[in-house]
């Protein structure tokens, strides 16, 4: 048996053994934990994606009936508010007898918080259309759902984007708070890894999450100006 020299064996760990050392940044982190980041970083785009959808098609009616119908404006905004101030863990909470230590879970919570946001913007945008074009288009003999469809939603337009992109972003920051039940994407990796003080994962998801958040209101910024080329032609 060759015997390894006492100054070798009392040696820390190589100096390129960035995992060993426990370094914040760390590209053997990267390389051997591919698999886990992609899995982390899809559960969190799925929940993300599916969330503030769902929130989209019930903050849509939601805004035009409080459009429609002055009264029901006050019931519905005062609803949406009063559940954006719950506490999510709180709000978890109470969504836990309904949809148990799931996905759905976290989803149910999202929607919840994203039609405070939505409903808003959509709301503020069909408030801002002109009368006068409304009773143009009247006049030309468009009924209300027409005059809804291809009036007054296009031009609520840019602030119902507004506020899909402040849902959005807010809806990548809120997964992370699933971890709590398992399913927080990006969130579980910044849990675990900062029980274990394991600082390569928690710099990385929390990077990662950063990196959803600025690509997504980009892209959404992007779609903005594409749907509404005539804000584009104003800024001109």
């Amino acid at each position: 048996m060759i015997a390894v020299p006492a100054a070798n064996a009392a040696s820390g760990p190589p100096p390129d053994d960035c995992l060993a050392r426990n370094d914040w940044i760390c590209g053997e982190y990267l390389s051997t934990r591919r698999h886990i980041l992609v899995d982390a970083v899809l559960q969190h785009l799925q929940i993300t994606v599916v969330a503030v959808a769902i929130a989209l098609v019930i903050a849509m009616p939601l805004a035009v009936v409080a459009r429609r119908w002055g009264w029901a404006a006050g019931p519905v905004l005062a609803l949406t508010t009063v559940l954006y101030t719950i506490p999510s863990l709180a709000m978890f909470s109470l969504l836990l007898p309904a949809y148990g230590l799931s996905a759905t879970l976290v989803v149910a919570g999202l929607v919840l918080y994203s039609l405070t946001l939505l409903v808003r913007n959509i709301l503020a945008g069909l408030r801002a259309v002109p009368e006068e074009t409304r009773q143009a288009a009247r006049g030309m003999g468009y009924g209300p759902v027409r005059l809804l469809l291809t009036v007054e939603l296009p031009l609520a337009l840019p602030a119902a984007l507004a506020g899909l992109r402040i849902a959005t972003v807010s809806a990548v920051s809120l997964v992370t708070v699933g971890a709590i039940v398992g399913y927080g994407g990006l969130g579980n990796l910044i849990y675990s890894g900062m029980n274990t003080y394991f600082k390569a994962q928690v710099l990385t998801a929390s990077v990662l999450c950063v990196v959803i958040a600025i690509v997504a209101d980009l892209l959404l910024l992007w779609l903005g100006r594409l749907l509404t080329p005539w804000t584009r032609a104003g800024d001109a």
